[in-house]
């Protein structure tokens, strides 16, 4: 998988397809005449190109290949790392004498020695390769072939993986029972969700995609794929634009609702970051003792007002130059908070719900999540996986779904708003199906306030008129390449400032 960075990549190229999607791409790619031999070949040499780059001209190469097209992919790739001169052995778990259809071809022509599991006494080789069954596996490694994905994790040596290490979901990104943990993985056409879920992404090591010959528009087209990998090309065309006369309400005004005196630096780094972001304004509606303590905080850009309930709430929300309205961070879960949670669904402004107005809403009577259907102005969550499960752990249908991205977008579909389910495997969901799975972020993110900043950023996009789902995508990439880019040792006060910088280096490109 390519470094992100700030390069871009087209629309079509960020799709994620099932296992299912991906069998389906591979007969169009032979229904419009190219043999699956070919697809197979091509696969096989993907695979050698990145076993001989590991082993090098003198390094022996031991593939361990399964009954299926991923097998036949590793027996291509042996053949042809023969024929470069390398020392290469074939390892059959299973019988070889059961492939069929592409995978005997592929079989015939490798024309060597197969040896059993029991051949393999030692870790002898500069590189092992996991062809031993791709990303479609829907049941858990058993018998000879958990022994062989024991094996390869105690060797000690690179594992290169075809299409997906054995033991783990193209779909989920899960594993059930024993799985290959991969140096690098080689897979074909477009990736999975399960490269980029966890825990598949961090077992599948860096991910190479190759090209093997399927006709991507056609094929794309007719499978319609709605996941993606989240990068600029997904939401670059929706950023907004400022015209040279534009003013502060214009670039969009944010109100962020915040509770007492206890916790007075969640909603300032909301209100801050939704300012770094490009919102012209962000004011702050505070209890009326916490007004002072916010006073103290400046001079900066962030206005404040002291709003002790509802009625307060609703009479700055009817000023129509207010765009968007974030409540949670640190908002509290008294009556006031509750009540301003109302008012913020009440509203037809665009809406990020955070923190403890997740938990607030979970605990309405009148329906929690499923209130939002209700609303007129977009809406987005972004629940970690306890708010998740307080906001949707009822649902049975969700809790027992195994996939993180289906899980969101079920939720979604529920209440009716763009979901961004975090973790360290992001994904942004869409009512209508649309999904994304971010990779930006590293562990330097896991630090108080750091969800504070998110949701502000979420809300800085909404204000400036960004539809909520390229918002979030856009949002959560931005926060995650600000982490990268600060690294360990950073504090949710550097994020909002790291942002500027980002976004000249990729404006232009916008």
């Amino acid at each position: 998988m390519d470094d992100h960075g700030t390069e871009t990549k087209g629309r079509a190229e960020l799709a994620l397809l099932t296992t299912q999607q991906m069998a389906a791409a591979d007969r169009i790619a032979i229904a419009a005449g190219i043999p699956g031999i070919d697809l197979m070949e091509r696969a096989g040499r993907a695979v050698a190109k990145a076993a001989f780059r590991r082993a090098g001209s003198g390094g022996a190469v031991t593939l361990l290949c399964g009954p299926g097209n991923n097998g036949g992919d590793g027996l291509i790739a042996a053949r042809l790392l023969r024929e470069r001169g390398l020392p290469v052995r074939v390892v059959f778990p299973g019988a070889a004498d059961d492939l069929s259809g592409d995978a005997a071809i592929a079989l015939e022509r490798w024309g060597g020695a197969v040896e059993p599991l029991s051949a393999l006494s030692d870790a002898r080789g500069a590189v092992f390769v996991d062809a031993l069954f791709g990303a479609g596996l829907t049941r858990p490694l058993a018998g000879a072939f958990a022994e062989a994905a024991e094996f390869l994790n105690r060797a000690s040596r690179p594992v290169i993986a075809v299409d997906m290490p054995s033991g783990v979901s193209g779909d989920t990104g899960r594993a059930e029972g024993i799985a290959v943990r991969a140096s690098e993985t080689v897979t074909f056409f477009r990736l999975k969700p399960g490269h980029l879920l966890l825990p598949g992404r961090s077992l599948c090591g860096p991910v190479t995609i190759a090209d093997i010959g399927i006709p991507a528009e056609l094929a794309l087209e007719a499978i319609a794929p709605a996941a993606f990998r989240n990068d600029l090309a997904l939401w670059r065309e929706a950023w907004p634009v400022h015209a040279a006369d534009t003013h502060k309400f214009r670039r969009g005004a944010v109100a962020v609702l915040a509770g007492g005196v206890a916790g007075v630096g969640a909603p300032r780094l909301s209100a801050r970051a939704a300012l770094r972001i490009g919102a012209g304004l962000a004011t702050l509606l505070c209890e009326p003792e916490a007004l002072p303590i916010h006073a103290a905080r400046g001079p900066d850009a962030l206005m404040q007002r002291a709003v002790p309930d509802r009625e307060a709430a609703e009479a700055f929300l009817w000023d129509r130059r207010v765009s968007a309205v974030l409540a949670g961070p640190a908002l509290g879960l008294d009556r006031r908070a509750k009540d301003l949670v109302r008012t913020a669904i009440a509203s037809d402004r665009a809406a990020a719900l955070d923190a403890d107005a997740l938990t607030a809403l979970a605990a309405f009577p009148d329906g929690g999540a499923r209130l939002l259907h209700s609303r007129a102005g977009e809406t987005v969550l972004t629940p970690h996986e306890g708010e998740f499960q307080r906001l949707f752990g009822q649902e049975a249908d969700i809790v027992a779904e195994p996939s993180k991205l289906e899980r969101a977008r079920k939720a979604a579909a529920l209440c009716g708003a763009i979901v961004v389910y975090k973790g360290a495997d992001t994904v942004i969901a869409a009512p209508d199906g649309r999904a994304a799975i971010n990779t930006t972020g590293s562990a330097a993110l896991a630090t108080a306030g750091s969800g504070d900043v998110l949701a502000g950023l979420v809300a800085g996009l909404l204000a400036q008129g960004m539809p909520a789902f390229e918002a979030s995508c856009a949002a959560v990439w931005l926060h995650g390449l600000a982490g990268e880019r600060l690294g360990m040792g950073l504090i949710a006060d550097d994020l909002p400032e790291a942002i500027p910088p980002l976004l000249r280096e990729i404006l232009p490109a916008i």
